[in-house]
């Protein structure tokens, strides 16, 4: 029997990409899966206005065109970066059956996306690999994981949290920090949360840290686990303390569990992560 081809669309909600990372991702998937993924990178991702892929309103258009079309099995983000906090807050009441019955990916900035449809029970929002890490030296392997889970469904590309029986999200920390106050962020009541981030000084990390744990968004979690924080900045002095010392310092003093480290971080080695139970 013929399995079914995955038909996935490709946004940028945040910055552009080139048309070098669109072909090779296109390569990768056709070579790994011949005609069973079909990859449709959306105009919108080549464009540019400032720092976008587009202007707000175009993002928003993108996004909410793939999302509530039929033909699309999954939405991929095709990359990170500043912007998903600004796609119009209307777009996400247009959203049809088609759009709730998607899976999204991606992770990053592309958080405060995957938080709300979260929160709104819309789809099946995922934190993993997207074509962009293509410009690293190990992205194809990350790529390989995301559409490997995509097409598949295989279990073997999941951060073992997502396999242990209790709901997962994950989140990077200073992204998880500009969002959790919103009115709309997502009840993770014993959920296990993980966390990563990239290219922060140790300070930045241990104010999201403490924002985080200030704003009580995490109350009532079964824990947190830490991922890769990579590529940390020298400071003029010394921090005094590490990432893992901070995470353990900030759930201790507001008495969240903390359970240890993740598989998950800016790099070829990031796991996929379901929000919720993987099996769900």
């Amino acid at each position: 029997m013929t399995e079914a081809t995955k038909h996935i669309a490709l946004v940028c909600p945040g910055g552009p990409i080139s048309r070098d990372i669109a072909e090779k991702a296109g390569e990768i998937a056709a070579a790994a899966y011949g005609d069973r993924a079909k990859l449709y990178f959306h105009p919108q991702c080549f464009e540019t206005a400032g720092h976008f892929a587009g202007d707000d309103a175009r993002r928003s258009a993108a996004f909410l065109e793939v999302a509530n079309d039929p033909a699309f099995d999954a939405l991929w983000f095709a990359r990170g970066g500043y912007g998903a906090g600004r796609l119009e807050d209307a777009l996400y009441g247009g959203l049809n059956d088609a759009a709730r019955a998607k899976t999204y990916l991606g992770y990053s900035d592309t958080g405060v996306i995957l938080a709300r449809l979260y929160a709104m029970k819309i789809g099946r929002p995922v934190h993993g690999p997207m074509p962009s890490e293509l410009i690293g030296p190990d992205g194809a392997e990350g790529l390989r994981r995301a559409l490997s889970f995509l097409v598949d469904g295989d279990a073997a590309t999941l951060e073992p949290s997502a396999r242990a029986g209790r709901p997962v999200v994950a989140f990077n920390i200073t992204v998880l920090a500009h969002i959790v106050a919103a009115d709309w962020f997502p009840d993770l009541a014993g959920h296990v949360v993980l966390l990563e981030d990239l290219g922060e000084y140790l300070y930045r990390i241990d104010r999201a840290m403490g924002t985080i744990m200030g704003a009580r968004a995490l109350q009532n979690v079964a824990g947190v686990k830490l991922g890769r924080v990579s590529d940390v900045p020298e400071n003029d002095r010394p921090f005094g303390a590490d990432a893992e010392e901070i995470a353990q310092y900030w759930c201790t003093r507001v008495g969240v569990p903390y359970l240890g480290r993740a598989d998950v971080g800016h790099d070829g080695a990031n796991k996929v992560v379901p929000f919720g139970l993987a099996a769900g």
